[in-house]
């Protein structure tokens, strides 16, 4: 086993920082962090920890207690992750010592202490299997359903995976089959169009020669047999149970006419005293059954083209930057950490953030978005995009199964194999139906034995055999699951990725949606969006000096305006003298000027003027903007202005949800002028400000009590109970862990363009399941009684079960390609 040595530092294993701070160490994933270097912290039991990435704060904050210590393996002392001065990897798992010659004596003999408790994180489960059609059937082994007789899928979807087994099999029978069942049929029919086979074979040899290539079909065709018996011993009836009926009635019908024909009533044999066969109807039958079963496998094999597309974003190898140069490695040897160069025109290989060079980034497999987006040093980059003409380097923060792509293809595989309620109905349907087809059966056959024309016997028996193949509900099982699987796919190449088919069907009935503020209708973070001087003075100057004045501030607020400066192109400087007065603003000298930025009460203590201002800074926070008074040499100069600013697609989006009959409602944290600044602004219906989580949760259950379809929308984690307490839960997939996990749909790309994709999709979705079983059931519907035979007496028409062996398969073909139109849908 290989261990890989995580503190390559010496002595205490803490280097110090520009400040001669010490590093502390991520209790999470044990990574070193420097304080004060922006990374997040978690606050515990009075005690202050650093963390390195939001994804780990988070996993710390939902179970701080698994995170604060660990047991030295060696000696068995306690440990404190946080500032373990030696910690190694070994075997995918963290261990943390005491000292290090307990560090040593582990790497002297890992086999002997790695018995110790470990870092508490899940080690893989073998691969389950599951049944397409009822995914509450899971077993350790492949094998077939014991309800439906469908052979079981693996649940993990696989990118090295071949085609499915079943599929190639089944082709592999069909070919075979298809001949054989030709040449019967084509004996049998030719003697009704008039070719004397019979004569020139004689009776007694043409029947042997019927029964010599349909029984083939039938060993052939056994697995369907064997999925019949088990739906009775199982006591699952389904459209296994009427196929394997209705063929092996006919076949053993025929047999016995074969060998014993004096059995069957004179009136039944011809001339040459033969009863009648039906080995053409066994063998056809089984054949359109198998290339019905043929066609829907290969409708299942395209269905799960998304998963494979988007297990084929992920290049297999990554470019690891290490001090002795750079090598190409396998991507499952990558760990949080690990530093990536990606070249033009490959792929990112996992989850991180740019830390050398820029480039621009195709996001569009994974978003939905066309444009690409441009990435610098300290913007995230996603596993599975595609770099396109710049060469950057990059830290992996996630890898293997935590990767957004990983855990796309995850939740896209679990919702596919998920039902809707509305399946139900059709379980409930079918539960009753296979019985009542096979009394329809009975009834037909007496029917037809006691009042139908001479043979009777032959035409009971044809009529029931008939109604066993027609009935078959196939189509009805196929009708929701079908759908389901389209449906997921293509959400999840337009961004949009559904935890189960419930919440797809429940957001197609939602009429309220309430929105978080901050991260949902904005971005997030706060930007400069206004910088007006007054006259006398320049703007780029303005900002220069705002800006080298707030370099030294650690104000949420003042990355925004040095960021701001630095967009705009005012030049870098600065400051001296800096002082910072809590709750009013900072001051400085920049290039030998006296330097102010805060609000009025600050302006007022430096005996500054600003009623010149007054009035537009008024104003501005009218808008639910932080604006700032900005003086040099003791004059008001202009100023400056902040603001979490609404993304660019949400109006478009609101407008778009308006027009989906949706009333939406804004519940955020925020001050109220805030809050109903950014409300003006997008037309939002109802606005509730200042609000707790717990007042979020309680908003929506009010909602829900008075009647309402409610959604969530939101990225935090404050977000998480009004996100599990909706009827749909929408997490942004560039917030929390937790938020994720509350929600039944994600939007990778994290904006409200998503939600509007997502209610197409679900009606979209949800009209083409009511198709499908409106389908199913006309079908059956009114082929059950033809086949019986009610158009006989008025028309004499009497269906052939080879005639509705044909409408049988069909019916799950117009099924099946009725769930494929969903890949088309406009979203």
């Amino acid at each position: 086993m290989q261990h890989s040595h995580m503190n390559h530092s010496s002595g205490s294993g803490h280097r110090g920082g520009p400040s001669g701070q010490k590093v502390t160490r991520d209790p999470v994933c044990g990574m070193t962090v420097e304080p004060g270097d922006g990374k997040p912290t978690a606050e515990h039991d009075h005690r202050l920890l650093h963390l390195c990435s939001e994804k780990c704060r988070n996993r710390f904050l939902e179970n701080p207690s698994a995170y604060l210590t660990a047991e030295d393996p060696v000696c068995g002392m306690s440990v404190d992750r946080a500032s373990a001065e030696h910690m190694i990897k070994h075997s995918g798992k963290r261990y943390y010592f005491c000292s290090a010659d307990c560090q040593a004596k582990f790497e002297g003999d890992p086999e002997r202490y790695s018995g110790g408790p470990p870092e508490p994180e899940p080690e893989p489960e073998g691969t389950l299997y599951t049944c397409p059609m009822h995914p509450e059937v899971v077993q350790d082994h492949p094998g077939n359903c014991p309800k439906c007789g469908m052979a079981l899928e693996p649940t993990t979807p696989s990118a090295d995976a071949g085609p499915n087994p079943e599929y190639v099999d089944f082709k592999r029978r069909l070919m075979i089959a298809a001949p054989l069942a030709l040449a019967v049929f084509v004996l049998e029919m030719g003697t009704h169009l008039g070719l004397p086979f019979a004569d020139w074979l004689g009776h007694t040899l043409f029947g042997w020669l019927q029964f010599a290539l349909a029984t083939p079909v039938l060993m052939i065709c056994w697995p369907f047999f064997e999925r019949g018996w088990s739906s009775i011993i199982n006591r699952s009836p389904n459209m296994w149970t009427l196929i394997a009926l209705g063929t092996g009635a006919a076949y053993v019908f025929s047999v016995v006419s074969l060998v014993a024909p004096g059995l069957f009533p004179e009136a039944m044999r011809d001339t040459m005293g033969m009863a009648p066969v039906y080995f053409e109807a066994a063998a056809v039958i089984l054949v359109l059954v198998l290339l019905g079963q043929v066609m829907e496998l290969a409708a299942r094999e395209r269905t799960g083209d998304a998963i494979r597309a988007l297990l084929d974003l992920a290049p297999k190898t990554a470019r690891k930057v290490t001090d002795a140069g750079e090598e190409d490695v396998p991507v499952e040897t990558l760990q949080a950490g690990d530093i990536l160069r990606v070249r033009p025109g490959e792929s990112v290989p996992v989850d991180g953030v740019v830390t050398e060079g820029h480039s621009s980034v195709d996001e569009s497999m994974i978003t939905g978005e066309p444009v690409p987006v441009e990435k610098t040093e300290g913007e995230p980059v996603t596993g599975g995009t595609l770099n396109k003409n710049g060469s950057f380097l990059m830290r992996a923060e996630s890898v293997g199964a935590e990767t957004t792509l990983s855990r796309i293809v995850d939740m896209v595989s679990k919702a596919q194999r998920s039902r809707a309620p509305i399946q139900a109905m059709a379980d409930r349907v079918a539960a009753y139906f296979v019985p009542a087809v096979v009394a329809v059966a009975v009834i037909a056959f007496l029917a037809w034995l006691a009042f139908g024309p001479s043979p009777a016997l032959s035409y009971a028996f044809i009529a029931a055999v008939s109604v066993l193949i027609i009935a078959c509900p196939c189509a009805l099982g196929l009708a929701t699951p079908m759908s389901i699987m389209v449906a997921t796919g293509r959400g999840a190449h337009a961004g949009v990725l559904i935890r189960d088919a419930e919440a797809l069907e429940r957001f197609s009935k939602i009429d309220v949606l309430v929105v978080d503020k901050t991260g949902t209708l904005t971005e997030g973070k706060p930007a400069l969006t206004d910088a007006e001087p007054l006259d006398g003075f320049d703007r780029l100057e303005l900002l220069s000096l705002a800006a080298a004045l707030e370099r030294g501030s650690e104000h949420p607020l003042a990355e925004a305006i040095v960021a701001g400066a630095r967009e705009a192109g005012a030049p870098e400087r600065e400051s001296s003298d800096f002082g910072a007065v809590t709750g009013q603003g900072v001051t400085g000298t920049v290039d030998g000027r006296k330097v102010a930025l805060g609000n009025v009460v600050l302006m007022e203590a430096n005996n500054i003027n600003v009623a010149a201002l007054r009035e537009r800074v008024g104003a501005l926070q009218g808008e639910g903007k932080t604006a700032m008074f900005v003086a040099i040499d003791g004059t008001a100069a202009g100023i400056v202005a902040v603001a979490d600013r609404i993304k660019e697609t949400t109006p478009d989006a609101i407008r778009a949800l308006h027009e989906a009959g949706m009333r939406i409602v804004m519940a955020t944290g925020d001050a109220e002028a805030t809050a109903n600044a950014v409300a003006q602004t997008l037309g939002i219906d109802e606005v509730h400000a200042g609000v707790s989580p717990q007042d979020k949760q309680d908003l929506i259950e009010r909602l829900r009590r008075d009647g309402h379809s409610v959604a969530m929308a939101g990225d935090g984690v404050n977000d998480a109970p009004a996100l599990a307490a909706a009827d749909v839960g929408i997490a942004m997939g560039t917030g929390a862990d937790v938020a994720v996990e509350s929600a039944g749909i994600t939007l990778v790309k994290g904006d409200l363009t998503g939600i509007v994709r997502a209610r197409h999709l679900a009606e979209a979705t949800m009209a083409n399941i009511r198709q499908n079983l409106f389908f199913a059931f006309v079908y059956n519907t009114a082929g059950v009684p033809l086949a019986a035979g009610i158009l006989y007496p008025f028309f004499g028409i009497l269906l052939s079960p080879i005639i509705a062996a044909a409408a049988m398969s069909l019916s799950s073909v117009s099924v099946i390609g009725n769930a494929l139109r969903l890949r088309a849908t406009k979203l």
